[in-house]
C-alpha cells in the first residue's frame, strides 16, 4: 500500500477511535512512523486529509441510495439499512461528533446536507414501492413522516450507542436496523409484520 492511502486508513481508524477533534498531523505521523514532513508531502494539513476521507464515505453511500426500480421486499429494505449502517460504522467519526465536525467544515457540512437528502428520498422510494405492492399501508404525510425518522434514527444512532453503551460493534449495528424496521413495522401487512418478526428474532 502507497503511503498516501497508508496515511488515509490510519487516519479514518484514529478518527473512529479518538473523534476527529481530537487527532492531530503528528498524531498520525507517529502511529505511523514516519516524519512529519512525509506526511505534509502528501497532505497539507488535517482537512485535506479529512477531505479525502468525506470523499469515500460520500461515493461508498452513494452507490447504496442508488435504489433500485424493480419490486422490493422487506428483505429487500432490511439488506437496504444494513448496507447503510456498514458504511456508518465505516465511518463513525462523522457522525459520533456530526454537529461539531460539520461547524468546522462547511464544505463537507454542504456536501452532507445533501447526502441526508438523498438517504431521505431513497427511503422514501423504497417506502413508496412497498405501497404500491400493497405490503405497506400509508398515507403520502405518513410516509414523509416514516422517511424524515428513518434518517433520524439511522444519522444519530451512532451518537446514541456511544453514550448508552460506550462503543460501537456488530451487535450496535444489527440493533440500529432492526430500531428503524421498527418504525416501518405498523404500517406493513400482517404477513410482512410476521417475517419481520421472525427475522428481528434471528438478527439480534
Amino acid at each position: 500500500m502507497k503511503t498516501r492511502e497508508r496515511i488515509l486508513h490510519t487516519t479514518l481508524e484514529l478518527f473512529n477511535e479518538c473523534g476527529e477533534p481530537n487527532v492531530t498531523t503528528l498524531q498520525i505521523a507517529d502511529e505511523m512512523d514516519i516524519s512529519p514532513g512525509n506526511l505534509y508531502y502528501h497532505f497539507k494539513n488535517k482537512t485535506e486529509i479529512l477531505s479525502e476521507l468525506f470523499n469515500w464515505y460520500e461515493r461508498e453511500i452513494a452507490e447504496i441510495l442508488d435504489v433500485p426500480e424493480s419490486s422490493l421486499s422487506v428483505e429487500d429494505q432490511w439488506l437496504f439499512l444494513h448496507l447503510i449502517f456498514e458504511v456508518i460504522a465505516r465511518y463513525r467519526f462523522l457522525y459520533q461528533d456530526l454537529v461539531n465536525v460539520m461547524s468546522r467544515h462547511e464544505k463537507l457540512a454542504g456536501k452532507f446536507k445533501k447526502i441526508m437528502a438523498k438517504k431521505k428520498n431513497a427511503s422514501r422510494q423504497v417506502c413508496q414501492n412497498l405501497a404500491q405492492q400493497g405490503i405497506l399501508k400509508a398515507s403520502e404525510q405518513e410516509i414523509d413522516a416514516l422517511c424524515k425518522s428513518i434518517v433520524l434514527t439511522a444519522t444519530y444512532w451512532v451518537s446514541f450507542s456511544m453514550v448508552m453503551d460506550g462503543e460501537q460493534s456488530d451487535e450496535t449495528l444489527n440493533q440500529g436496523v432492526y430500531q428503524v424496521m421498527t418504525l416501518v413495522l405498523p404500517y406493513l401487512r400482517e404477513e410482512e409484520r410476521a417475517i419481520l418478526r421472525e427475522m428481528g428474532e434471528a438478527y439480534l
